[in-house]
């Protein structure tokens, strides 16, 4: 079976859903599955590391999202380990942590199939996992089936919900009701000078829906005319009947949450049929530099985004000290490329994962899942408490991409009502170039 045709399998399915279609790749591994308890604990004492399994999308269209593994992952888990690793009782000692890492290829049903080799196979003590429903929600359907402890992040939390309910799976990131807000904040700068008409671009996947359900009921409550043409599958060629309709109904506004290829065709074909708004706030596909670079020309003058970390917030590591701008700092440094928003992030979930451990001091899977059920702490992305619901909102902000004086489109950040201690770094540039 073709990746691609995998892919559009896993798109919008329930956790039920994945854990039906992955069944061969856990039936492959029951083997692994039916050792008892006390000889799994046997080979785990065996070892003299705790290993954390992180399943990431280094390829594929998810990748701008995965880039920053194994950096910043490292980077974490060096300062654990210089502190000379994680008491754990049953060893009698501090332990160093070590990570799995393997590559989802940004593919959902490839990410489930990872999951329960590192659980069942690898005998992973912990899951550590992000990057858009895609990866996020599969992960944590295997981490339900078979009891592992799973800390999650960076997928709106509607889609993510659709997952649960969940026991063993703890996630931080913010809601789309709360990016909504954001984006209606920008356009409203300008509000007098638009038609306040919003033509969206969102897929058949789980971001696609639980945007698209929110936006349907949000905007018209804040004062926006929503165009919804309807879903399409990935790696669409011909955006025209989109294009058409918003023309047709004035379209002044473009939103949309889409993976970057399909972007860059939506936003060219735009281009050439003579669709250019007064302004365009793209989410997942917008985020990142080499994403945005690739659109070409003057493609990405102006566009908007969400912005859920930057060297600007005020936030530092619990392990170091390190501001937000430090790590960014260091990432340039040895890289030689610009920041990117997932690197707090991904450092964030290890911060998380060496607080429980330090606190449940042992391997025990319950014992650990307890301790992240009452995390409540500051981290390179803001502070983390789950509710009932096994989530932590984080901040959001505003960001337009502008050209830049050190990299050729830089970041600034243009919006921040919701949170007006993180500093804006601009204004927004209305309206788009024609």
């Amino acid at each position: 079976m073709s990746s691609q045709k995998k892919k559009r399998q896993g798109e919008g399915l329930t956790r039920r859903e994945f854990i039906k279609k992955t069944g061969a790749a856990g039936a492959a591994l029951g083997a692994a599955a039916m050792i008892p308890s006390f000889a799994t604990k046997a080979l785990a004492a065996k070892r003299d590391h705790i290993l954390i399994g992180h399943p990431n999308p280094s390829t594929g269209p998810l990748a701008g999202f995965g880039e920053a593994s194994p950096w910043a992952d490292e980077m974490a888990i060096k300062a654990i380990n210089e502190q000379g690793g994680i008491f754990i009782e049953e060893y009698g000692k501090k332990v160093p942590i070590k990570l799995k890492m393997v590559d989802t290829e940004s593919d959902p049903t490839k990410a489930a199939e990872l999951t329960s080799k590192l659980i069942l196979k690898d005998k992973v003590d912990l899951m550590v996992v992000m990057h858009t429903p895609d990866t996020v929600n599969p992960v944590d359907a295997m981490c339900e089936r078979y009891k592992m402890p799973c800390i999650s992040l960076d997928a709106p939390v509607e889609a993510w919900l659709t997952g649960g309910p969940y026991k063993w799976s703890f996630h931080a990131f913010w809601l789309v009701d709360t990016v909504t807000d954001i984006f209606a904040g920008m356009w409203n700068k300008y509000a007098d000078q638009t038609n306040k008409v919003v033509g969206g671009f969102f897929p058949n996947d789980p971001d696609g829906l639980a945007w698209s359900a929110v936006f349907h009921k949000k905007l018209p409550e804040l004062g926006f005319k929503f165009i919804d043409p309807g879903r399409f599958p990935y790696f669409n060629k011909d955006f025209t009947s989109f294009i058409s309709l918003f023309k047709k109904e004035k379209v002044d506004i473009l939103t949309g949450c889409l993976i970057a290829p399909d972007w860059s065709t939506a936003w060219k074909q735009c281009h050439q049929q003579g669709l250019i708004p007064k302004m365009a706030t793209i989410a997942k596909a917008c985020l990142f530099p080499a994403d945005v670079n690739a659109l070409g020309g003057n493609l990405p003058n102006g566009l908007t985004t969400e912005v859920w970390w930057s060297p600007n917030h005020p936030f530092k590591s619990s392990l170091t000290g390190q501001t937000a701008k430090e790590l960014c700092d260091l990432w340039t440094k040895e890289k030689g490329r610009p920041w990117t928003q997932p690197i707090g992030f991904k450092y964030a979930g290890f911060e998380i994962a060496a607080d429980a451990l330090k606190r449940a001091k042992t391997l025990d899977k319950d014992k650990v899942r307890n301790a992240i059920a009452s995390t409540n702490m500051d981290t390179i992305v803001g502070h983390i408490k789950y509710n009932e619901k096994n989530y932590s909102e984080t901040p959001l902000v505003g960001g337009q991409w502008v050209k830049g004086k050190k990299w050729p489109w830089e970041l600034e950040l243009v919006y921040n009502k919701q949170n007006p201690y993180i500093k804006k770094t601009a204004e927004v540039v209305f309206p788009l170039p024609q």
